[in-house]
């Protein structure tokens, strides 16, 4: 069951020396890791899914997304020294790309220089081993590699909630916009027994102001329609 499991990890292992690429090819295949091997940075970069496209200075190639990459990778581990892009650049360059930064980084070196290995680990790298790699340390590699699952499937949540929101949200704006027209179709007896609440209120504003007039010139509404008048007209009796 645990095998099957770390079957299902994909590890991508660079070192520009045959003898210790099939090393740790051999040490990856026997903890049940799927393993591809890579001679340099480079062709790392390349199966990832990125190009240096800078002709201009090959000193500091600049990496640009490309989408040949078809098999998923959940951990690298690379040889520091290689001619070429280090370890370290390999590094830097996937922790500088937005799509590769989550990738586990793991850096191997035969030489033992602390301030190499606090550079590495300070950049991102989850470990730092020294050569001969030994199956030890290989036991090592599982939790970053399901750390690493657990946030990308956290992250795939997170993202389809957001864009349920949007689409609520899209729906929403879209119903208040359609909503006027509705009321512009509606029959012409439906809009008189549903006034707005502005036009209510400046219908009441006038009979106010109606009633107020009558009121200055002496005359409520209710004498004015009961009270008959006499202009110029004398009673004989």
């Amino acid at each position: 069951m645990g095998m099957a499991a770390e079957s299902q990890f994909h590890v991508l292992a660079v070192d520009d020396s045959l003898i210790d690429r099939k090393l740790i090819e051999r040490l990856l295949r026997t903890s049940s890791y799927q393993v591809t091997t890579v001679d340099s940075g480079s062709k790392a970069l390349e199966f990832l899914g990125l190009r240096e496209n800078d002709e201009s200075n090959p000193n500091t190639p600049s990496i640009s997304p490309n989408n040949h990459q078809e098999v998923e990778v959940n951990l690298v581990i690379t040889d520091y020294c290689m001619p070429g892009m280090t370890g370290y650049d390999l590094l830097k360059k996937i922790k500088e790309s937005s799509s590769l930064r989550n990738i586990p980084v793991v850096i191997m070196s035969s030489e033992n220089v602390p301030s190499r290995i606090n550079r590495c680990l300070e950049e991102g790298a989850e470990e730092f081993f020294l050569k001969p790699v030994r199956l030890a340390d290989l036991n090592k590699l599982k939790p970053h590699m399901k750390k690493t699952k657990m946030k990308e499937q956290k992250q795939e949540t997170e993202e389809k909630f957001d864009n349920s929101e949007v689409e609520q949200t899209q729906q929403f704006q879209k119903e208040q916009q359609e909503a006027p027209k509705s009321q512009d179709l509606m029959p012409e007896s439906e809009s008189h027994t549903q006034p707005t609440i502005e036009q209510q209120q400046q219908s009441l504003h006038q009979t106010n102001s109606n009633k107020r007039k009558t009121m200055e010139q002496g005359l409520s509404p209710e004498t004015d329609r009961t009270r008959p008048r006499y202009s110029g007209i004398a009673t004989v009796v």
